[in-house]
């Protein structure tokens, strides 16, 4: 992904597991990797990924296991 990557035509998504709230991470693919965004502040700029980036964060992600509620 490249820096001149234009993000306002992105369909940003998130994850059908990310319920209803606003306290999530946003995804878009462009023709040069993905982008990141934090839902709460869409206009806050996002973190542009290479595809070979992206398919290690998420090695990583699936590696570390199932998410635990962190709010207790």
């Amino acid at each position: 992904m490249t820096p001149n990557d234009d993000l306002s035509q992105a369909r940003w998504f998130k994850s059908s597991h990310s319920g209803g709230g606003n306290d999530c991470v946003e995804v878009a693919f462009t023709g040069s990797g993905a982008a990141l965004r934090d839902s709460k502040d869409p206009e806050g700029g996002a973190f542009r990924l290479s595809p070979q980036a992206w398919r290690g964060l998420l090695g990583a992600v699936r590696a570390s296991g199932p998410a635990h509620d962190q709010s207790r």
